[in-house]
């Protein structure tokens, strides 16, 4: 495919999300539809469309539609490579129109150059002052890929040289302990023997950081009460932990069990009603269902999805899953609350709400990491049972 005819295919694919289909359910469909396309249209594809709806709101601005066709041209015009990809030429878009001039994006107003919903504006500058526009300005750009060298199976240098064996080439990252950024060759990492033999997992930098924050040592008890497939459960066990893995929706853990079985580390899944025969523990993570803010350079079409109602639902479930968290911690242990979110309602106002209610649980540490080049937007927050 030519670089213009993958942006007309873009064109198609944004179409039906605008419609309301999922990013990953449009772009699987389209290949279906269109199995000519190799291995590097579909890519180039599918960086057009997240790159689309990063930055949905400056590029309709740009290109004078909320449409595919409106976005992809905003995009073209802000890369400067209108000429070449609407030629109208073969599988190109058609030319340019009458009523799709330019706009300056100097015009649109603040939440439109910022490519988020007005709405979320408030929770923004609340959260971050000073520094929510760049954050949001970070937001449009595409997202780091990290990984975790798995500790109970190898060490950092021994990983690095057999991921640059399968060509994938990677960096340390300052200051987070067997932590690795991919510099080159990021769609490769899956297909890798280090991450086939369970020398390494996929997992955001920050995530490595509040895993590693908790101080875990081996033998101590640890239950991770929002697993979901298993991520910081798996970091967790890998320092040592006996770790203990639930989900309100047990199947979310379905990938859990064959991951930590090439990790070699052993995590016990467990139903609701068995948590409170296992307690107490000395660790329960929190890791609650969220808004994803800190997130959405990986998940972009979130932020416009997200409405007032369902972060208010959010809260909601993110003050029932605290209180479901508390008795199952025994006394002196820890209770770590996190979210890869950057709002206050998510956050500090939950924590907040909780001590209140709850003496006997006192703040021990907090931290909020935005986002950045080296990792997701990520709040972390440990309280220790006093009584």
């Amino acid at each position: 495919m030519t670089p213009a005819a993958r942006v007309a295919a873009a064109i198609e694919v944004l179409d039906l999300i605008f419609e309301g289909a999922t990013p990953e359910k449009s772009l699987t469909g389209w290949g279906r539809r269109h199995r000519f396309a190799g291995s590097k249209d579909r890519a180039a594809i599918r960086d057009h469309v997240f790159q689309a709806l990063r930055c949905r709101a400056s590029y309709a601005w740009l290109g004078g539609a909320q449409s595919g066709r409106g976005v992809m041209l905003g995009a073209m015009r802000a890369a400067g490579q209108v000429d070449e990809m609407f030629s109208g030429i073969a599988h190109a878009p058609r030319l340019v129109e009458d009523g799709e001039d330019a706009r300056a994006i100097e015009d649109a107003d603040r939440a439109t150059q910022n490519d988020i919903p007005e709405w979320l504006l408030p929770h923004f500058d609340g959260a971050l002052g000073a520094d929510s526009d760049g954050v949001m300005e970070t937001l449009k750009t595409r997202a780091g890929v990290f990984l975790r060298v798995n500790a109970a199976r190898t060490d950092t240098m021994e990983t690095i040289d057999v991921l640059a064996h399968d060509g994938v080439t990677v960096v340390l990252v300052r200051d987070i302990k067997n932590a690795l950024q991919v510099t080159d060759n990021e769609r490769r990492v899956a297909q890798t023997d280090a991450y086939l033999t369970g020398l390494i997992e996929l997992q955001d930098a920050s995530s490595q950081h509040a895993m590693i924050s908790l101080g875990l040592t081996a033998g101590q008890r640890v239950l991770d009460l929002c697993a979901g497939g298993g991520g910081k459960a798996l970091a967790m066990a890998a320092l040592g932990a006996d770790v203990v893995a639930h989900d309100i929706d047990p199947r979310r853990m379905v990938d859990l069990a064959p991951r930590a079985d090439r990790a070699g580390v052993v995590i016990e899944t467990v139903l609701t009603d068995a948590l409170a025969t296992l307690a107490p523990f000395d660790v329960v993570l929190v890791d609650a269902p969220c808004s994803g803010s800190g997130t959405w350079r990986r998940t972009p079409a979130a932020k416009w999805d997200l409405t007032p109602e369902r972060l208010l639902e959010l809260n909601q479930i993110q003050a029932d899953v605290l209180v479901q968290a508390a008795p199952l911690v025994g006394v002196g242990g820890t209770l770590a609350y996190a979210t890869c979110s950057v709002f206050d309602v998510e956050n500090g106002d939950r924590i907040d709400e909780f001590t209140e209610k709850n003496g006997d649980f006192e703040v021990i540490s907090k931290s909020l990491r935005r986002p950045r080049a080296d990792g997701d937007g990520f709040f972390f927050v440990q309280l220790r049972r006093t009584t």
